[in-house]
C-alpha cells in the first residue's frame, strides 16, 4: 500500500469528507419527480445539482421568444456545467427526450456514472 506524503494527505483530506455529488438530468415535464428524487439524495447525505428553471411553465423571463430561446442556449450549458461538477449523473423520468439524450451522452463522455431511475429508458 502506498503511503501518502504529509502534503498530500493534508490536500487529499477535506476531499475525504465531501459528499458525493450528484446532478438530475430529465425532462421538466416530471418536476415532481425532480422533487422527490433531490429530497431523498439530500436525505441520503449527497449534494443535490438539479435543474433551475422550469420553462414549461409561464414566466416573464422567458415569455418573449427571443428571451426564451437564448435563456434555453444559457440553461443548457448551464446544466452542462453541473455534469463536469458532478460525481454522478441520474436521469428522472420514463422518458428521454434530445436535450437529455445529449446530457446523457456528455457525462459519459467526461466518465461520469450515469443511473437512470426508470431503468428500462436507458439509452
Amino acid at each position: 500500500m502506498t503511503q501518502l506524503t504529509p502534503i498530500r494527505r493534508a490536500l487529499a483530506a477535506p476531499l475525504a469528507d465531501m459528499p458525493l455529488i450528484v446532478v438530475l438530468c430529465g425532462s421538466t415535464e416530471f418536476m415532481d419527480e425532480f422533487t422527490e428524487t433531490n429530497l431523498r439524495q439530500t436525505a441520503m447525505g449527497r449534494i443535490v445539482l438539479s435543474v433551475g428553471c422550469n420553462m414549461k411553465q409561464p414566466h416573464l423571463l422567458w415569455a418573449d421568444p427571443t428571451d426564451a430561446d437564448l435563456l434555453k442556449d444559457r440553461l443548457d450549458r448551464l446544466h452542462k456545467a453541473k455534469i463536469r461538477l458532478a460525481d454522478q449523473v441520474i436521469v428522472v423520468g420514463t422518458r428521454i427526450g434530445t436535450s437529455t439524450r445529449s446530457e446523457i451522452a456528455y457525462a459519459r463522455a467526461l466518465g461520469k456514472l450515469v443511473a437512470y431511475l426508470h431503468p428500462e429508458v436507458a439509452a
